[in-house]
C-alpha cells in the first residue's frame, strides 16, 4: 500500500527472516509494533480518537443524528463508515489513487459490524420502528506505514468508546407522531458499549508463512493477505459497571487480497492466528481505555491533541 521501494536482495532478507520467524524489525510473527492512542481529541465531534501504529496514523470522529430505522430492522439503529485518504499520506493516494482503497476500508468495517454477531445496533434505537440513532464514522487516514486495516478498525473502537449519546425522552403522541427531548446537559449522557465490537487482523503470507501487522516492506514481499474481522472478544469494565459475561470469539467477516491464493490448512491456521491476535490485542485496548477514561474523570488527563 505505502510506496516504498525494495531490491531483490532486500525482499530475500526479509523473506528469509520471516521463515525463521524473526523479522527485519526483530519482531516474531504474532507481535505488533507499538502504538500510541488518544481520545477525545476533536471538539465538535461526539466522539474521536487519534492512532498511531508505527508510520501509520489515523484519526477517526463520530458524529450522530436521529433517523428512522429501516422497515426490516425497526429495533435497530444504523452505522456508517467513511474512509478519506490524504494525499500526503503516501505519493500513490496522489490525485484520486486512494479511492479504491478507501472504499475497501470502509465496505470492509461495514461488513464486520453489520454481522449478527457484532456490534449490537439495537442500543442505537430509540423507539422502535420510528427513531433511532445514526453514528456516521469518519475515517481520515494521516499517513501510511503498512497495516492500515488493524490501524483503522482499533481507532474506530476507541472512538465509539469515547462517544458520548445525549439522553432521549420519546413518547408516542396523536397521530403517530414522535415527540422527542433530548437533554441540553453536556453530562446527561449515555455511553456504547462495544464489548462485541469487531477488530480486523491483517495477516499476509510471507513465503510459507503469515505475519500480524505487516510493515509497508513487508507488505511488498506478500503475494496475498487475509483480513479477519473477529468479535466477541472481552472488553474490560470498570468495577461499578455490570460483570462482563466472557463470550467466545468469532469471526464477522473474511476477505483476501492479493493474486495469490491459500491452501485450507493455512486459511484454518491464519484464521486461528488471527483469532488469538486479536484477542491479546483487543485486551490491551481495553485496559488502554479504561485507563484514559479513569484518569479523565478524575480531572488528570493532559490534553496533547493536535486539534485541540
Amino acid at each position: 500500500m505505502a510506496g516504498s521501494l525494495l531490491s531483490q536482495s532486500e525482499q530475500v532478507f526479509i523473506v528469509h527472516g520471516v521463515e525463521h520467524d524473526f523479522r527485519s524489525d526483530g519482531r516474531s510473527s504474532i507481535d505488533y509494533r507499538p502504538m500510541e492512542l488518544e481520545t477525545d481529541v476533536v471538539s465538535h465531534a461526539s466522539g474521536s480518537a487519534r492512532l498511531r501504529l508505527a508510520n501509520t496514523d489515523i484519526l477517526v470522529g463520530v458524529k450522530t443524528e436521529i433517523d428512522v430505522p429501516k422497515a426490516e430492522t425497526p429495533g435497530f439503529g444504523k452505522i456508517e463508515f467513511f474512509v478519506d485518504c490524504s494525499a500526503n499520506a503516501t505519493p500513490e493516494f496522489e490525485g484520486r489513487g486512494g479511492e479504491q482503497l478507501a472504499n475497501t476500508i470502509s465496505s470492509t468495517m461495514q461488513r464486520a459490524y453489520y454481522s449478527p454477531q457484532a456490534f449490537n445496533l439495537k442500543q442505537l434505537c430509540i423507539f422502535e420502528g420510528k427513531q433511532c440513532w445514526k453514528l456516521y464514522v469518519d475515517i481520515l487516514i494521516l499517513e501510511c506505514g503498512g497495516n492500515l486495516c488493524d490501524a483503522v478498525s482499533l481507532a474506530v473502537k476507541a472512538a465509539l468508546f469515547n462517544t458520548r449519546l445525549p439522553c432521549v425522552k420519546a413518547a408516542l403522541m396523536d397521530g403517530g407522531n414522535i415527540d422527542l427531548q433530548l437533554s441540553d446537559d453536556p453530562y446527561d449522557t449515555k455511553h456504547l458499549d462495544i464489548g462485541t465490537a469487531p477488530l480486523l487482523v491483517t495477516l499476509c503470507k510471507i513465503g510459507s508463512k503469515c505475519v500480524v501487522d505487516p510493515s509497508a516492506e513487508e507488505e511488498r514481499c506478500s503475494f496475498i493477505s487475509l483480513v479477519v474481522g473477529v468479535t466477541g472478544n472481552p472488553i474490560f469494565y470498570d468495577k461499578e459497571d455490570n460483570d462482563m459475561t466472557i463470550i467466545d470469539c468469532k469471526c464477522s467477516t473474511i476477505s483476501m487480497n492479493g493474486p495469490g491464493s491459500l491452501s485450507p490448512t493455512t486459511l484454518k491456521s491464519a484464521i486461528n492466528q488471527g483469532m488469538i491476535a486479536a484477542y491479546c490485542l483487543d485486551e490491551a485496548l481495553g485496559r488502554a481505555l479504561l485507563r484514559e477514561k479513569k484518569e479523565t474523570s478524575d480531572c488528570k488527563k493532559h490534553s496533547y491533541g493536535f486539534l485541540k
